[in-house]
């Protein structure tokens, strides 16, 4: 063979070597193990309720719709007698955000947003219309703004019909000014990064709704608007009330719901024939009033109905009843849960952490595979599939990210990955990203994370092992060459 032809055959050879397809690479594939951790993510499981993480819990009775008492903060986050949590709850009533007509009192949310920043939470807010106040009172902490009952007048309603209003929610004075604060909240505080959601909340003692089945079209229409106008970014949850309210919400934007007494197999049924809330409203009301997929879109936030003690000590729930109550939940796609920051009985906290690892999302990577090498500004193509445990997606606008990671450079890589459409179950989600031009040759360890979109830092925690000291996950070791 002459020198030219051998050249040829070289040269050829060489071409066909750089035109082999990514499938004929040496591909790894990795299987993580399993972890069976409670796992404290965001915007999921246990809140703290007009409190903090680390703040002592509720000892006496309630301090709903009242302004936050703080308590002094020694640095130590963890809740003695109560899960870890990554929500904090807030119910405020209105007078304490408009205490003067068009003036709002946006300190105190920002102090409140900025402590559960502090304190590694995120805050759930429901601004409550007003609480249970009786004519002759002189006790007004839970009515009505002073500017707005000094307009309206001294009556309140509920003595007279039973619907629960302290103010006449027909009067238009009430959809204007009440919806015009929700607009001014609204303008100011829509996708905070520390506002986990809103409860949209329209009428009712402590915002819960009563009476709204009876709204007209055109109040039901303006409270309602007021939140689905303004909060785009910031997701909104709204109560199980009744069918007209709840489907008009739903017609407007991807609301949640939530409940304010689960655990109800008997609290009242002596005086009520029977019923009760867990047998007779929470199953029937989630289908005929249209909430039952709206957990595809957007989260389900329930409460307690008494305390975790009451359940025990009042109406002598065992096990059984607790796993029973639990299981309800889990069928209902919870994401969150107020106990209001009650303790939870020690036998029972068995219970507490199985149910924690089933609430919201949990995701397990099952798989994941990527080529031994890739060159620089080269394509990195991978394969994974994940196992959500959990109930629930994930509602926030998390990335998923690799990290490439040696003594001489760090370089995360995003993907277009979009968490929130991973549902329990499988999910695939097959990609590839590029390596910059100027990545530097060697080995490196290659990760996984879900993080946060500004920062890059990883947010989620994964129900598996191999998790790094910041939260990134080790999956092997990859190399970058010529």
């Amino acid at each position: 063979m002459s020198i030219r032809n051998l050249i040829a055959v070289i040269s050829v050879a060489i071409l066909l070597a750089a035109m082999v397809p990514a499938s004929a690479q040496k591909i790894t594939k990795v299987r993580p193990t399993e972890i069976d951790d409670v796992l404290n993510n965001p915007g999921i499981g246990f809140t703290t309720f007009q409190r903090f993480n680390g703040d002592k819990l509720n000892k006496k009775g309630w301090t709903e719709g009242m302004p936050i008492d703080y308590q002094e903060f020694d640095g130590n986050l963890k809740n003695e007698g109560y899960p870890d949590t990554s929500i904090a709850y807030l119910r405020i009533y209105w007078r304490y955000i408009e205490p003067e007509m068009g003036k709002y009192n946006f300190e105190l949310l920002d102090k409140a947003l900025a402590t559960a920043q502090q304190r590694g939470q995120t805050l759930m807010l429901r601004i409550a219309p007003y609480g249970q106040v009786r004519e002759d009172s002189k006790n007004r902490k839970k009515d009505v703004p002073e500017w707005y009952r000094e307009m309206v007048g001294k009556k309140t309603e509920w003595l007279t019909d039973g619907t629960g209003w302290t103010v006449d929610a027909e009067d238009p004075r009430y959809a204007k000014y009440f919806s015009d604060m929700v607009r001014a909240i609204g303008n100011r505080y829509d996708g905070h990064p520390a506002l986990e959601l809103v409860d949209l909340s329209i009428v009712g003692f402590w915002g819960e709704g009563r009476g709204s089945a009876i709204l007209t079209p055109k109040t039901r229409a303006a409270l309602v608007n007021a939140y689905t106008d303004t909060f785009k970014k910031t997701p909104l949850v709204m109560l199980l009330t009744d069918e007209t309210t709840n489907k008009y919400g739903l017609s407007q934007a991807n609301v949640g719901w939530r409940v304010d007494c689960i655990g109800d197999m008997g609290f009242w049924a002596k005086t009520q024939d029977g019923w009760t809330h867990m047998f007779d409203y929470y199953p029937q009301g989630i289908i005929n009033f249209g909430m039952k997929d709206a957990w595809k879109k957007a989260p389900i936030n329930l409460e307690i109905c008494g305390t975790f003690t009451s359940w025990k000590q009042r109406e002598g729930y065992d096990k059984d009843d607790v796993k029973y109550i639990f299981n309800e939940t889990l069928k209902w796609h919870i994401s969150s849960f107020n106990a209001k920051s009650s303790p939870v009985p020690e036998e029972w906290k068995p219970l507490v952490d199985e149910w924690l690892k089933k609430m919201g999302y949990r995701f397990v990577l099952r798989r994941f595979t990527h080529p031994d090498v890739v060159r620089p500004n080269g394509k990195l193509d991978f394969t994974t599939w994940w196992d959500n445990k959990g109930v629930a997606p994930c509602y926030k606008n998390f990335l998923l990210a690799l990290r490439l990671k040696n003594d001489e450079r760090t370089e995360i890589l995003v993907t277009d990955a979009n968490i929130k459409t991973w549902m329990p179950g499988d999910n695939l989600y097959d990609d590839a990203v590029f390596l910059p031009l100027d990545m530097p040759t060697g080995e490196y360890n290659i990760q996984i994370g879900i993080v946060d979109r500004f920062s890059y830092e990883p947010k989620v925690k994964l129900a598996i092992a191999g998790r790094e000291p910041d939260g990134w996950y080790q999956l092997g070791k990859i190399k970058v060459q010529d």
